[in-house]
């Protein structure tokens, strides 16, 4: 086969798809017409413009090829080549300016074949520019090669006619196997790629899910390549079979090949320095900058990857950062947050509201014979610094890994934890409930954080950003049946003989755990099943733990109740308890940060293999139609954790008992208020915190006045609005 293919000079620009993909009534530029739509209004060239083109150092192969809008101007054009069939619109006497740079409308030093044109674009000094149709008031500048060829994909994961299958796009995420592999395609959502990732297991599912991916897309050959109005493209090497949407900001690329780069005058996306992207698709606001490389990807709305990161066969959620650093085979939930350098994460799926800390080195495969392991962690997962963990792994929600090198797999299951690798002692340590006793600052900040960083500009899902919500509710349940279990076997562990005189395990260690805490203290409190070792795995504090499970427990019941009874006007406890007469406990699933009850989950997942869903625009139909129920199911469930955590059923409680609930909560919403103050303030108190400063009022001057602190006086202002809520409903129960 010739490398360098020899035609005709006058064939430039033509014969952009083959006979054999071309329908017999159509000519090879029918779906560039329908994608341009109507030229009405473009005509001929005039004798005369012709001759002001030449005198201006351009050239075509064919002047005829060319058309023009009424407005059409050319004193603007000059020392470029023409190829093929081209259509310009208006160019007037302007300027357009973006940031520093401001240039001339026109055209100038460039090769263009086969393009359409906008009104008032400046096109100046592109190499080759071929097959594209560019839109109004768009700045390319200083480009090297941008085109696209006949078969291109824009990053989608599908093929066009007369492909081989070899040839299409997956994504390996989860798993470097491909075992969990997806199809990328514009609009995917990581819920997508978890329902197609999970569930692997339901064959038909699998096939439904592919088809509908086909579907979505034209097979046919000869699309072109668009970029949108207003859009601003320099210094950059090579775009190729890029498709850009309205506004987007692309400057010092180095080669952008395959992409759909999604962008708007609402959600602008940029692309900065250094940057190369391969076979990847860019949400609405997205940042790419400083050296990135993007190989087999997708980047969700609002997410930025800066200074050398690497995302490579990974789905970055929205609202997420990653800088300095290299992920591979991935699936990332919104608000995930990775900084400094690291090797997080060689095949994970992370739930979100995560923040990896630097020199983590997450998924090694060294314990395992293939690259075949996988690492599962709930909502706020945290590892420290300098954290090595091993395949296959799984974490309860926001558990916090503190520094070291895990020498086996682990499976932590109580939430909210502190994990600590003791190798002087060669144990592991838990520390139940650690963000809630001792780092509420970080832990309420958190979630304040990632929903004020929610700058999506479609909100296709409820993101559920709260610590206390039914996916971790339900964990801080299981956390309290461990508990019971670990201590009561602490317990015969300790004085076998009391074991004729006990009956189950749960009860017992429940019975020691609120009412016998001084016997809790002095027993050894071991895991089981925790990690992938003989070694001991310590369990510290678990009567504090216990507590702090249940005040949490507490706490989202009933500020949930209220909150759904205001917006809903139930304004006693009789109605609401009467709203909730029928709820039945259900699991809960993380769907890509939608919460999901799972047999809801199990509907949509029959709907899609029977084709009453058929498209993944009906599937994120019904996404919206969840986010509509979701407020309703919320209160259910914590209507329901209330009744399972006091063992009470709706029948017994009366509204004695409710208001006693109520005084609870509003203590524990103080309590929460303190604590945020507390942890914060021991960056002012630490003796340590104050070694580099000479006075108190250099350390204020540095750190600010932590009275001063907005978001310690958001929280306390909060718990104000709660306190004032709760005593609304104790005075309607009360009169008083």
């Amino acid at each position: 086969m010739d490398r360098n293919l020899k035609k005709p000079l006058s064939r430039i620009g033509f014969d952009f798809i083959k006979p054999p993909f071309l329908p017999d009534t159509q000519n090879e530029f029918y779906l560039r017409d329908q994608q341009f739509g109507p030229a009405d209004g473009f005509r001929q060239l005039t004798a005369y413009e012709i001759e002001v083109l030449v005198k201006n150092d351009n050239k075509a192969d064919n002047w005829n090829d060319l058309t023009v809008s009424p407005d059409f101007d050319p004193n603007v054009v000059k020392n470029c080549h023409f190829h093929g069939r081209i259509r310009i619109g208006a160019l007037q006497p302007y300027s357009l300016a973006f940031h520093d740079l401001e240039l001339p409308v026109g055209l100038y030093n460039s090769t263009i074949v086969s393009c359409d044109i906008g009104d008032n674009v400046v096109i100046k000094n592109v190499d080759y520019l071929a097959h594209y149709i560019i839109g109004s008031e768009v700045i390319l500048f200083n480009i090297n090669e941008m085109h696209t060829t006949n078969h291109s994909k824009f990053g989608n994961g599908i093929l066009k006619e007369g492909e081989d299958e070899s040839l299409r796009v997956w994504l390996e995420v989860c798993n470097e196997n491909g075992g969990r592999k997806v199809l990328p395609f514009e609009g995917i959502l990581p819920a997508d790629a978890w329902l197609w990732a999970k569930y692997r297991d339901d064959r038909k599912l699998m096939d439904r899910l592919r088809e509908m991916t086909d579907a979505e897309f034209d097979q046919r050959r000869g699309y072109y390549g668009t970029i949108g109005d207003r859009c601003v493209i320099k210094n950059t090497r090579i775009l190729k079979d890029v498709k850009v949407g309205s506004d987007a900001y692309i400057k010092g690329g180095n080669k952008l090949k395959n992409l759909t780069i999604n962008s708007s005058a609402e959600a602008p996306s940029q692309i900065g320095e250094g940057v190369e992207m391969v076979n990847g698709i860019m949400g609405y606001g997205s940042r790419s900058f400083y050296g990135v490389k993007a190989v087999r990807f997708v980047m969700g709305e609002n997410t930025t990857l800066k200074y050398g990161a690497r995302l490579i066969n990974s789905i970055l959620g929205d609202n997420s950062t990653i800088s300095c650093c290299e992920v591979l085979n991935s699936l990332l939930f919104p608000a995930h947050e990775q900084h400094h350098n690291n090797s997080f994460l060689v095949a994970a799926t992370v739930m979100g509201q995560s923040n990896i800390a630097a020199g983590a080195t997450i998924g090694s495969n060294h314990n395992s014979r293939g690259v075949d392991g996988e690492i599962l962690t709930g909502r706020g997962f945290w590892p420290g610094l300098s954290v090595n963990l091993k395949h296959n792994s799984r974490f309860a929600s926001y558990c916090l890994i503190v520094r070291g090198s895990y020498p086996a797999e682990l499976n932590v299951p109580l939430p909210f934890t502190l994990v600590s690798n003791n190798e002087s002692e060669d144990r592991l340590h838990l520390l139940p409930a650690f963000w809630w006793m001792y780092n509420m600052y970080a832990l309420a900040r958190n979630a304040w954080k990632y929903e004020a960083r929610d700058r999506r500009h479609e909100k296709k899902q409820i993101i559920e950003f709260d610590y206390l919500a039914p996916d971790t509710v339900a964990e801080l349940f299981q956390g309290l049946q461990l508990l019971e279990t670990f201590t009561a076997k602490a317990y015969l562990r300790r004085f076998p003989e009391k074991a004729s005189q006990n009956g189950h395990l749960e009860e017992l260690g429940k019975q020691l755990l609120l009412n016998e805490r001084d016997i809790v203290r002095q027993l050894t409190i071991t895991g089981e099943n925790i990690e992938n070792s003989q070694r001991e795995v310590r369990i510290f504090k678990a009567a504090q733990a216990y507590a702090a499970y249940r005040e949490m427990i507490h706490f989202y019941g009933i500020k949930t109740l209220l909150s759904f009874a205001e917006t809903n006007a139930l304004k006693d406890w009789s109605r609401l308890k009467a709203a909730f007469a029928s709820a039945e406990k259900t699991q809960w699933v993380n769907l890509g940060g939608q919460l999901i009850p799972l047999p809801a989950l199990n509907q949509l997942r029959q709907k899609i293999r029977s084709k009453n869903i058929n498209s993944w625009k009906a599937v994120h139909a019904w996404y919206q139609d969840q986010n509509q129920l979701y407020p309703e199911q919320k209160a259910a469930d914590a209507f329901l954790a209330l009744m399972e955590l006091h063992h009470c059923s709706p029948e017994t409680v009366e509204e004695t008992q409710w208001q006693a609930w109520i005084e609870e909560a509003m203590r524990i919403a103080r309590q929460i208020a303190q604590r945020t103050r507390q942890s914060r303030e021991k960056d002012y108190t630490s003796p340590f915190r104050k070694i580099t400063f000479d006075t108190t009022e250099e350390m204020e001057a540095v750190m600010g006045n932590i009275d001063d602190n907005n978001f310690i006086q958001r929280m306390e202002e909060k718990a104000g609005r709660f306190e004032q809520l709760a005593r609304k409903w104790k005075t309607r129960l009360t009169g008083k």
